[in-house]
This record gives structure tokens, C-alpha cells and sequence, in this order.
């Protein structure tokens, strides 16, 4: 099973730390950030990740050359910077798109939800693409979503203060089947969040899973040094 982690932000909020080394490599519990998002994949029954790298990915390269993480790894890289949306335009124009259904996942994020529980409610609802959601207090920094069930029929990116439509965000782990590619825009830059997932939430083919457990976005200094106080790795699958 495959798994895609998007690794190429720059965490320029989180400076100096992120000065001389990429945001997914920020040291959190004695690793790096996104060792512990392949393990949580791993731990899902994926076998193979893509890590899709741009700002300075040479060094994550370097950081896993000589690293047994316990999946296959290859590595997509930008020269210029493509959207959220990168790796799949990359692997549609490379004629790669996968056969099957695989992880789309921020590699800044920590999730702690049953992903094979996520991948059952997308298999059996047979949408394009499934977003595990997570329940904030205030959704306006994040991917909101309206439901209809567990169809997600409207998604909006940073809505202003009081005009989300609920508060169900995207937890920046995803589902995507093949099917998904129909949606993807052929432009240089495609955003998941304005471009992709808006198109699937208004052709009723893009669905939403309630996940539990932990979830930390660690875009700032504060929330960097709360998941290195609280993060707890997961029970095993």
C-alpha cells in the first residue's frame, strides 16, 4: 500500500529552528517530525512512501540515505514550488497515477486516528477521496468542512471567525483513489484545499471520517513545543 507525504514546507514560523533544516525534520520526542508520520503509515500496512520534498530537500534525502524506516522510500522533488497538490500532478504528468487507493498525508501533522479504520469508510462509501477530520474549538486557520452524513458537501479554506460551517477541519490526512486525478486542474500550481477538494465536495464524491485521538499541527512555536510535551505514539493498529 502506498502512502504520499507532502514534505516540502519551509515552517517559517517556526524560526530559528527551521532556519538550517526543513520543517519535517524538526526534532519532536528524540526524531524527526516525519519519522513519526511514516510510522504512523507504517503501522496502517503501507509498505512504500513517497516523499514529495522542495525546500531543502537534499537534506531530507540525506537524512534517510542511510536509514531503515521499514518502507521502501522514494523521493518526488520540486524545483519550483507546485501547491499541496504537487505530487499528484507530478505522478499524472510522469504517467505514475497509482492503481489503487493510497495515504495522502501533510508531513508537518501528527494524527493518532485509526488510519485502517479510515481506509474501510472510504472503500465502503466508494468515493474519490476521504479527509480525516478533527473537531477544534476555532476552524478559521484550518480546511472546514459541511456534512451530509459523511459526505462532505461543502469545503471551505480559512473561513473568516463565525462563518465556518462547522467545526470539523481537515486534519491534512487523506484518502484518494485514482478517480481523484479527473479533479486535479492541469495548472503549474494546484492547491488540494482551493482547487481539488472544493471540485470532489460539488461532484458528491468526497467524503470525511471522524477520526479520534491526538492531532497537532505543528505550524508555530507554541504548537511545536506542545506536541513535543504531549504527543504519544499510538497503540498498534
Amino acid at each position: 500500500m502506498l502512502g504520499i507525504i507532502l514534505a516540502g514546507g519551509k515552517g517559517e514560523r517556526l524560526r530559528p529552528l527551521t532556519d538550517h533544516m526543513p520543517k519535517v525534520l524538526i526534532p519532536v520526542q528524540g526524531k524527526a517530525l516525519l519519522e513519526h508520520v511514516i510510522e504512523l503509515l507504517k503501522a496502517a500496512g503501507v509498505d512504500e512512501v513517497v516523499l514529495s520534498t522542495g525546500h531543502m530537500g537534499d537534506k531530507v534525502r540525506e537524512h534517510f540515505a542511510n536509514r531503515d524506516v521499514g518502507v521502501k522510500l522514494s523521493f518526488l522533488h520540486e524545483t519550483t514550488p507546485r501547491g499541496t497538490a504537487g505530487p499528484l500532478l507530478m505522478l499524472r504528468e510522469a504517467g505514475r497515477i497509482p492503481a489503487d487507493d493510497f495515504y495522502l498525508i501533510n508531513g508537518d501533522n501528527l494524527f493518532s486516528t485509526d488510519l485502517r479504520a479510515m481506509m474501510a469508510c472510504h472503500r465502503a462509501h466508494g468515493g474519490a477521496a476521504t479527509i480525516g477530520l478533527h473537531q477544534v474549538d476555532d476552524p478559521s486557520a484550518y480546511g472546514v468542512v459541511r456534512l451530509e452524513g459523511d459526505r462532505i458537501v461543502e469545503f471551505v479554506e480559512k473561513p473568516a471567525r463565525g462563518q465556518a460551517p462547522s467545526t470539523l477541519i481537515n486534519s491534512g490526512y487523506a484518502i484518494l483513489s485514482p478517480a481523484a486525478f479527473a479533479y486535479v486542474p492541469s495548472k503549474s500550481v494546484v492547491m488540494n484545499e482551493y482547487d481539488v477538494y472544493p471540485a470532489l465536495a460539488k461532484a458528491g464524491l468526497l467524503y470525511g471520517h471522524r477520526g479520534e485521538g491526538q492531532w497537532f499541527d505543528t505550524g508555530t512555536a507554541e504548537r511545536y513545543l506542545q506536541v513535543q510535551r504531549e504527543w504519544r505514539k499510538p497503540r498498534k493498529q
